[in-house]
């Protein structure tokens, strides 16, 4: 084998590792959904404090992603990543033996914090391991093909792993898996230093981006519970949203920012990210409250439920490991994304429509299809668009932006489609209508309010963004790139 056939086969190989990593960081986000009843019954939980073994983990991973981001920038990203595996596969040891409602509360949130500081640098170490184009868009789609089927793929692993042992092995799986992660990145993964903290050591800026993500995704959080308009949900909403803008306008005005504002000024970076909050809006709220009518109104319990999403996660996968480099390369990763975006709003509006006595082979089958091309085709061209304007000194900044876009659309959008559906079932209790009927006419309006916001995303994708030419774009990644050209092909 030649030392190129050898570094290409490396590269590839370590791309796996990276994805193996993701996709148990992301797992960890929806498998303890299933388990939840389990853990309330052994430690006592009441119903308000189960919530918090989520939203501790949340609080962290969301608050957390950006200021890893650029922290893989200035200190190195395989290093990054290694520190953030760490504390992850620590910390499931810790969730595993917890035998306190504390302990447990507590090592979520430590969980969540290796999670974010692990999963920021993954896309933006991808990226820079493929500059060329069609590399790229290969690996971009099966880092997608992870980072957006997990979600399902967590509903079932955890149902299997409850009911067939229980809810402690949920975070067990999680040690041999990091271990072995470990292990193979320190081997397979280019171990490159940062810029050095001397390019972005703020201190003052990391404590305010933290602490207003943090804060953010906890009012967010709470929001459901006191109410969009209570004393607590805008006075914290408030003062999240103070520290942000004081963070922005401190970055604006040092000479060594934590964050570059540059990034921001490529059409592509903010489009993308914009119309990555809009969908994942949708799809969150999909995997919720579709699994609520799934269990709700049709009866079916949580290995059913995951079982009933495997067909969006096959779609999903076909689609971002087998198709989704030609499509980006054959007609522009815009067009692909277009096309993605409109599956998945056409899923929503079926799904709008699944009825109180509805069969799973009628009204949940198309719509896992639907939902699962659309997210097979539009996630690898929104990874590859939010990439477009980063540098190599810039990725895991714009890595832990596409990331925190997920975490917070998604906090956002479910709290908002949540509260919708409530009150729509709520207000048709009131006038006499029956449970099931009112549940599944809340579900409806959060649906149609989803697919709503992912026609608004295809309006922004037209408007925003700029597709370069798939042709062009190969030609520009067969020659050398200065070193601080963007590690993907800009997108014109």
């Amino acid at each position: 084998m030649t030392a190129e056939a050898n570094t290409d086969r490396t590269r590839w190989l370590a791309l796996y590792v990276l994805c193996g990593g993701m996709l148990m960081i992301v797992l960890d986000a929806t498998i303890v959904n299933v388990a939840l009843p389990s853990i309330q019954g052994d430690l006592g939980f009441s119903q308000s404090n189960l919530a918090w073994v989520v939203n501790a983990y949340l609080i962290a991973f969301g608050g957390l992603l950006l200021l890893a981001g650029r922290l893989g920038d200035l200190l190195g990203q395989r290093r990054i990543f290694l520190i953030g595996l760490a504390v992850f596969t620590a910390a499931s040891l810790l969730c595993a033996t917890a035998q306190s409602q504390g302990m447990l509360i507590g090592a979520r949130f430590v969980q969540g914090a290796g999670g974010a500081v692990a999963s920021a640098v993954i896309l933006g170490m991808i990226v820079t391991m493929f500059p060329e184009p069609r590399e790229q868009a290969k690996a971009i789609g099966v880092y997608s093909f992870v980072a957006s089927a997990g979600a399902s793929i967590g509903l079932l692993l955890g149902g299997v792993l409850t009911e067939a042992i229980n809810w402690h092995w949920i975070f067990v799986i999680n040690l041999p898996v990091g271990l072995a992660t470990a292990l193979l990145a320190l081997r397979l993964v280019e171990g490159r230093e940062g810029i050095g903290l001397k390019e972005g050591a703020d201190v003052p800026g990391a404590v305010l981006i933290t602490g207003g993500l943090m804060l953010g995704v906890y009012t967010l959080l709470e929001a459901g519970e006191q109410g969009w308009s209570s004393t607590q949900t805008l006075g914290l909403g408030a003062v999240s949203i103070a520290l942000l803008a004081a963070f922005v306008l401190r970055q604006s005005r040092i000479a060594t920012p934590l964050m570059p504002l540059r990034l921001f000024r490529s059409p592509n970076v903010a489009g993308a990210n914009i119309v990555m909050a809009l969908l994942v809006v949708g799809l969150f709220g999909m995997f919720f409250l579709g699994a609520l009518y799934l269990q709700g109104i049709l009866g079916y319990d949580p290995l059913e439920v995951g079982l009933a999403f495997l067909p969006s996660c096959i779609v999903m996968g076909t689609l971002s490991l087998g198709f989704a480099e030609r499509l980006m390369m054959g007609i522009g990763p815009r067009a692909a994304l277009v096309a993605g975006l409109a599956a998945a709003a056409a899923g929503l509006l079926l799904f709008a429509r699944a009825p109180v006595d509805g069969t799973w082979v009628t009204d949940v089958l198309p719509v896992m299809l639907l939902l699962g091309t659309g997210a097979g085709l539009a996630f690898p061209a929104l990874m590859t668009l939010a990439m477009s304007g980063a540098t190599p000194s810039d990725a895991g900044l714009a890595s832990g932006l596409v990331n925190t876009t997920v975490q917070v659309g998604g906090a956002i959008g479910l709290a908002v489609l949540a509260t919708l559906a409530t009150e729509r079932t709520d207000s048709l209790v009131g006038d006499g209508q029956a449970t099931a009927s009112a549940l599944n006419s809340g579900y409806h309006l959060a649906f149609l309010t989803g697919a709503a916001l992912v026609a608004a995303a295809i309006v922004v994708a037209l408007t925003v963004l700029r597709s370069q030419s798939p042709a062009m774009a190969a030609v520009e990644g067969e020659g050398e790139r200065p070193e601080m050209e963007p590690v993907c092909s800009q997108a014109a």
